[in-house]
């Protein structure tokens, strides 16, 4: 065993273990798409089998950054929602000018990799607080621990979405 093995056993094989699983059913479930199908809105949603790959991308680096250092200082206090910044949350739903399926799912293993080192190395128990939103009172603080926790269930919530819309664009299923 070399000094960058390292034989995981408990929470954070078992995290390792969960995240790789739903990771692997949101991959699965894009086997075989064309970049148009990968970007096909086949509900009423704005959601296609890309942009929830890119969209979960962008959430685990989100979190991931969270868990190392908090909350970051430049997080905007309210959201304004001009036809722009509607624009733009939409785009991380679906693959735009010049993304490729390829590209997004290169990029998800890369992000994939960089948290799957933090849930080896990081302090599960250190806690901070969470931003300021709407949904939630001041003061609530998650762990480490409970921030892997969200990325495995944003991934298993979306690896479902995914599915649904998949089988709708072709009949393939995931789980099923």
């Amino acid at each position: 065993m070399t000094t960058n093995e390292q034989v995981l056993t408990g929470e954070r094989a078992d995290i390792l273990d969960f995240l790789a699983k739903h990771r692997y059913f949101l991959r699965h479930t894009a086997e075989g798409l064309t970049d148009e199908q990968a970007n096909t809105r086949s509900t009423v949603s704005a959601l296609s089998v890309g942009g929830l790959i890119k969209h979960v991308t962008a959430v685990e680096r989100m979190w991931t950054g969270f868990a190392q250092t908090g909350p970051g200082q430049d997080a905007p206090e309210e959201t304004e929602y001009t036809p722009e910044a509607i624009a733009e949350w939409e785009n991380q739903f679906r693959l735009t000018e010049g993304e490729t399926l390829a590209g997004v799912l290169a990029e998800y293993e890369k992000v994939a990799a960089a948290t799957d080192d933090l849930v080896r190395t990081l302090d599960l128990d250190v806690a901070y607080e969470l931003p300021a939103a709407p949904w939630q009172p001041p003061g609530v603080f998650w762990t480490v621990r409970r921030v892997f926790l969200h990325i495995t269930a944003e991934t298993a919530q979306h690896a479902g979405h995914a599915d649904i819309i998949r089988e709708t664009i072709d009949g393939q299923k995931t789980m099923g």
